[in-house]
């Protein structure tokens, strides 16, 4: 965001957006099954739901969908650090 002062807003915003979109407040259970799909795209989703079996006793858990988060993860860090790496040599320039 150094060199494009706008993008923060909109990461903000967006980080704002997948909050809503994680299953905290609500159980899984309770999104509707046609759009549950839509809510585990989320990465953080089965990280929460497994939280919630293991401390609650009600929730989903599948090793699955760990699976998923883990590599999702793995890859935006990954992606992240190529990026950085690229932006690095001219970082200084722009700040």
């Amino acid at each position: 965001t150094t060199r494009y002062r706008d993008l923060q807003v909109l990461v903000s915003f967006g980080v704002q957006l997948i909050m809503y979109a994680t299953p905290i407040v609500y159980p899984l259970s309770a999104v509707p099954e046609r759009f549950r799909w839509l809510v585990l795209v989320n990465p953080m989703t089965p990280v929460i739901e497994t939280f919630r079996y293991a401390f609650l006793g009600n929730g989903t858990f599948s090793i699955l969908q760990l699976a998923y988060s883990t590599a999702a993860t793995v890859v935006v860090l990954f992606l992240g650090i190529l990026l950085f790496n690229h932006v690095e040599r001219t970082f200084m320039d722009t700040v």
